[in-house]
């Protein structure tokens, strides 16, 4: 029942909003848990002992117990199921388990997902009950030592990860960037190298994350070296800044891979190459490069842009022209994968957010405990990345398809003789 209102518009247990969002949330959870031992009990209807009684029961409640979601927390009480069916294999009685509740549960996952943000913000563990015990209304799931159970957790989930088989992936493109955070790494100028694949249906997904030394070639070497002694198979297209230890790096353990610079990147170091006066121009006439209708019209546009500046500012001009073909590589590739080919930006895009929450702190304790927050937040992140446009086509640049202005080129019928 919802709480009696006070005159000045609040309940016992907070506001009147909060409240209606709890009951709301605690009737649509009751219901949803009726609805799942209802239908576990129906499905096994049939089951009976020699006496014709059913073996498969409601049988009351459990103990209420309360769980922190994010509309704060819940009280529950899960119906209780008879089972008396025996496994045969183990001679123990069957259990049900429920899907949207299971026993341990005391904090729904979205819960998970906060605390690696507010610990990677620079709150300890001993401070997550005080501070979120009077938004969330409980703190049921929130002890220091549940906290510190989960980093350890995460911790272990990053190892696994960076241990884990790649001989059974097939990632056809790769995005590098090395990530600079105000994260505590073992050295001062530290970064986190950043692998993000696209598989052959087309979906992306994280591939590595190491910490390394100034995006040196020494560290991007050891990470791919890994990398393939898991069974990587080298990627098709790599896209990256053009500042990257990781291109020499790339060159010795996948020399077969091609290189895309990205365009985001490049237009930054050209732009700074100039006065501020002509940086708009400039600018509109870089995105004519890139945004042209072929590669054709992309190599005039980069004529016309040495035409433009190249009298007054040749340093910057000679940024493009010096890495026209690492530059233009993408056109060799669909014209529907164009847009995620020429920039490496949602690399960036992803840890704008683990920026902003590292910004006021110099780190989560240890090296280790470091780099298991960055890893849990991209995770996070990763479920919400989107599959490169035309992802049939994905399968078809591994299979060595030739792509013409973005199309793919019909191998020619053969003439009877």
């Amino acid at each position: 029942m919802l709480s009696v209102v006070n005159d000045d518009g609040t309940t016992p247990n907070g506001s009147l909003i909060d409240e209606i969002v709890r009951e709301g949330a605690r009737r649509m959870l009751a219901a949803a848990l009726e609805a799942e031992v209802n239908a576990y009990i129906a499905e096994l209807a049939d089951q009976r002992d020699e006496t014709g009684r059913r073996l498969v029961v409601c049988n009351g409640y459990h103990q209420p117990r309360k769980v922190t979601t994010a509309a704060g927390a819940v009280e529950v009480k899960a119906p209780r199921v008879n089972d008396k069916r025996v496994d045969e294999a183990t001679g123990e009685r069957k259990r049900f388990s429920s899907a949207i509740l299971p026993p341990w549960c005391r904090k729904s996952p979205k819960i998970s997902e906060v605390l690696p943000l507010l610990y990677l913000h620079g709150l300890s563990s001993g401070d997550f009950v005080p501070a979120l015990e009077h938004f969330l209304g409980s703190s049921a799931g929130l002890s220091p030592a549940t906290v510190t159970r989960l980093t350890q957790q995460w911790q272990a989930d990053h190892a696994a990860f960076m241990d884990r088989d790649l001989s059974e992936v097939d990632y056809v493109y790769v995005r590098a960037d090395g990530i600079h955070l105000n994260v505590r790494l073992e050295e001062a100028k530290a970064c986190v190298l950043v692998l993000v694949g696209v598989r052959a249906d087309g979906s992306k997904e994280l591939v590595a994350l190491k910490d390394g030394y100034r995006e040196s070639a020494e560290s991007w070497a050891d990470l791919m070296r890994d990398c393939a002694r898991r069974g990587m198979r080298a990627p098709v297209l790599a896209v990256g800044d053009g500042a990257l230890g990781f291109w020499k790096a790339l060159a010795e353990v996948f020399p077969a891979t091609r290189e895309q610079r990205c365009w985001v990147h490049k237009t930054a170091n050209v732009l700074d190459a100039l006065p501020k006066s002509a940086q708009p121009g400039a600018k509109k006439a870089i995105q004519d490069i890139y945004n042209a209708e072929d590669r054709d019209h992309a190599v005039q546009a980069i004529k016309t842009f040495a035409k433009l500046y190249g009298a007054k500012f040749p340093k910057a001009v000679k940024k493009v022209t010096d890495d026209q073909e690492q530059l233009l590589a993408f056109f060799g590739f669909p014209a529907e994968h164009w847009i995620h080919l020429r920039t490496a930006n949602p690399i960036e895009s992803t840890f704008a957010t683990v920026r902003l929450r590292t910004k006021v702190t110099r780190g989560a304790g240890s090296r280790t405990a470091a780099l298991a927050m960055v890893f849990k937040l991209v995770e996070s992140a990763q479920a919400r990345w989107r599959a490169v446009n035309a992802p049939h086509l994905v399968a078809l640049v591994r299979a060595g398809a030739r792509f013409e202005r973005g199309q793919l080129v019909q191998r020619p019928e053969a003439v009877a003789a």
